[in-house]
């Protein structure tokens, strides 16, 4: 009897994983996402609110503004992307903003609607405008592609038997959470799942790459970025241990993806 009611079961079971597909832009790949944008939006607002006050922002005015200029730029750049695609309405509800905070974490972060943040700690390692386009090509790209979203549906399913985001918050309000913080890269990398698998770190490469070109930022000084980066690590572990493609990997990858972006550069000038 529970072999068959459980056979009734997963044809409504794999119609809902259906129903829950969508599509990353640029890259094609059909991705889960079990939470509707509208409470995606609402809880990536309430979440970044309460970090925001938490935090301690930057009081280096120049830094700070080399920041929002960046965020701008790229911000214009998503938008003209999302209209080329036809996928305007892909950006509905965003209300961009970004911060520049006290940090000494190498690191940055954007969740859904275009809430940026970025940590002093990774300036050293941009060294210039363009190294920090990268980076915050990437992250936004993260968000765009709805990264965190599809990381937090499966923290959903995984972990709470794919309890709907208000039931989870309403029965299980800490854990809720603290998976989203996780999911969504805020804070420190450990807990239930890593931010972002190598699939995904991937695509916000490739996507990243194009917003930037397409924000007036030289794609060529992600190559450059990366293996800053890479110094940074020391022993990285080997790959497939990591969420994270190796430095090779990565590097290699994005030199692959060099002439596409440099066809949507556009030089300042």
């Amino acid at each position: 009897m529970r072999a068959e009611k459980s056979s009734k079961f997963m044809p409504l079971v794999m119609a809902v994983l259906f129903i829950a597909c969508s599509t990353v832009p640029l890259t094609g790949r059909q991705q889960l996402n079990i939470i509707p944008d509208s409470q995606l939006l609402a809880m990536s607002f309430q979440e970044y609110g309460t970090f925001v006050k938490s935090a301690t922002l930057s009081k280096d005015g120049q830094k700070t503004l080399m920041v929002r200029r960046v965020a701008s730029r790229i911000q214009k750049a998503v938008e003209e992307f999302a209209a080329k695609k036809g996928m305007s309405d892909h950006l509905n509800g965003y209300a961009w903003e970004v911060n520049l905070v006290e940090s000494e974490e190498a690191n940055a972060w954007a969740m859904p609607g275009g809430k940026m943040v970025v940590y002093t700690g990774i300036l050293p390692i941009t060294q210039t405008e363009t190294g920090l386009a990268v980076v915050m090509g990437h992250e936004v790209a993260h968000a765009v592609a709805e990264h965190g979203g599809e990381r937090m549906s499966q923290a959903l399913i995984a972990q709470m038997g794919g309890m709907a985001l208000d039931k989870a918050l309403e029965k299980e309000p800490e854990q809720t959470r603290a998976l989203w913080l996780t999911a969504f890269g805020v804070g420190a990398q450990v807990g239930v799942l890593l931010p972002f698998s190598r699939t995904q770190e991937s695509e916000a490469d490739h996507m990243g790459l194009v917003f930037m070109a397409m924000a007036g930022y030289d794609p060529n000084e992600a190559v450059n970025f990366w293996q800053r980066m890479a110094a940074q690590g020391g022993g990285a572990p080997p790959e497939w241990l990591s969420t994270h493609p190796s430095s090779e990997t990565r590097i290699k990858d994005i030199k692959a993806h060099l002439p596409e972006a440099l066809q949507e550069y556009k030089k300042p000038g």
